[in-house]
């Protein structure tokens, strides 16, 4: 039974029939969004989420289930709930969560948005260009930060170069930022890097070689974030980016004794950046090779950006043998452009990167990691009004099911 409760002029609902706030008999229709309080552990969940399906307010726990509505508890809501969640109305707090009240009603920023970059390196470079050249209408201003002062002089004088003859606002302009500043932002850029091993260094999992040297940099900016109170996006752009993207989480919401006190960054304000571009490699190995075509028009990529990467030849006429094969060779792609004599850092500056930021705050759905069940996972998801929306297919194949499940349980065992 659902009950009903009114907090400041809001529409509150939930499972416990106990909650300390005025009771509400009849539910209030209209285009107001209603909050639905539910109860789960903070560190293991998300403190908020858009409800795209009943099953996400009645499991007892938040897992890769969400992702699949045939897997989700079956139980019917209410009539105003079940509308409420197909107007995309309908927004889940988290009543364990310490901050819970900041939830209720968040202020959404309008207009153009204000990004930080951290680490102008060929990533950071280039993604930078993507930004510049396609955000004209979604960013105000971008900010960069480096550790090195002439990287930061030379890229802010290259791209305030940069300019339409006779409009010469076009474009969003650049400048240079001290770490105090990083946070004065709506969305953190996170492109800091310890050391990549160079071409020919014969490092297989290049991505895991630096998750040891990236997470001492990733927590101290987590815990800069948290002393600055920030509320924007925090994008984790570096490599290994799903564990990266857990551990600035951590960091952020541990006190002087090291324990968890959720005072940092909700779990939502991040976002991992790396599935753009295996989704986006997936694709150019499906148009080069007939037998992949399926996963232009039904195909999905799940999971971390790296080996336990799970590519679906398509949804709703699921290969196992070809959809491993795609996979294998979408995760083997950065090789290949080593073994050429390069980084392969531009496809995943502007896909993973530039095009997936600006899609995020364009509000459309793309491809990156969010946190589900204890763990940053790849999935299609988008920023709405009432929070991330992740895709509910009806039906994952059971062996599709299982390839996500043991990738999402490696990413829980990493940290």
């Amino acid at each position: 039974m659902f009950y009903y409760y009114e907090k400041d002029g809001l529409q509150l609902c939930s499972l416990n029939p106990n909650l300390p706030f005025v009771k509400s008999t009849c539910p209030k229709s209209g285009d107001a969004p209603t909050v639905f309080l539910f109860e789960r552990d903070p560190q293991n969940c998300r403190a908020a989420f858009s409800v795209n399906h009943p099953g996400q307010i009645l499991a007892k726990e938040e897992d890769i289930r969400f992702l699949d509505a045939s897997r989700m508890p079956k139980e019917a809501v209410d009539p105003f709930l079940s509308e409420q969640i197909s107007k995309g109305h309908l927004r889940a707090v988290n009543f364990r969560h310490s901050r819970w009240p900041e939830l209720l009603n968040p202020r959404e920023k309008s207009g153009k948005k204000r990004i930080n970059l951290l680490a102008i390196g060929d990533v950071g470079s280039t993604l930078l260009i993507g930004l510049c050249l396609l955000g004209r209408d979604q960013i105000s201003s971008i900010g960069i930060c480096d550790i090195s002062e002439k990287v930061t002089a030379r890229w802010a004088m290259e791209m305030n170069q940069i300019s339409l003859p006779w409009n010469y606002d076009a474009f969003p302009p650049v400048e240079v930022i001290s770490p105090d500043q990083l946070f004065d932002c709506d969305l953190f850029a996170f492109i800091a890097s310890k050391g990549i091993p160079p071409v020919g260094s014969g490092v297989k999992d290049v991505r895991m070689a630096q998750f040891e040297a990236n997470s001492a940099i990733v927590s101290h900016y987590a815990k800069l974030a948290r002393e600055k109170h920030y509320q924007g996006l925090w994008a984790a752009v570096s490599d290994p980016v799903d564990p990266l993207a857990k551990t600035a989480f951590l960091a952020s919401n541990q006190n002087e004794h090291g324990e968890f006190d959720g005072l940092g960054l909700f779990p939502q304000q991040i976002q991992g950046y790396g599935l753009g571009v295996m989704n986006a490699r997936a694709a150019y190995y499906a148009k080069r090779d007939p037998r992949f075509t399926d996963f232009l028009s039904e195909g999905r990529s799940f999971g971390p950006h790296g080996s336990d990467l799970v590519i679906a030849n398509s949804i709703s006429h699921y290969d196992d043998t070809l959809s491993k094969e795609l996979t294998q060779l979408t995760v083997t792609a950065n090789l290949k452009m080593r073994q050429i004599g390069y980084k392969p850092y531009v496809a995943p500056a502007i896909s993973s990167g530039a095009l997936s930021l600006l899609l995020t705050l364009e509000e459309k759905w793309h491809c990156g990691s969010v946190y589900l069940g204890g763990a940053f996972m790849g999935v299609k998801n988008r920023c709405t009004s009432t929070g991330v929306e992740t895709e509910v297919l009806p039906k994952i194949p059971d062996l599709l099911f299982d390839r996500i499940e043991n990738a999402s349980k490696n990413l829980r065992s990493l940290i």
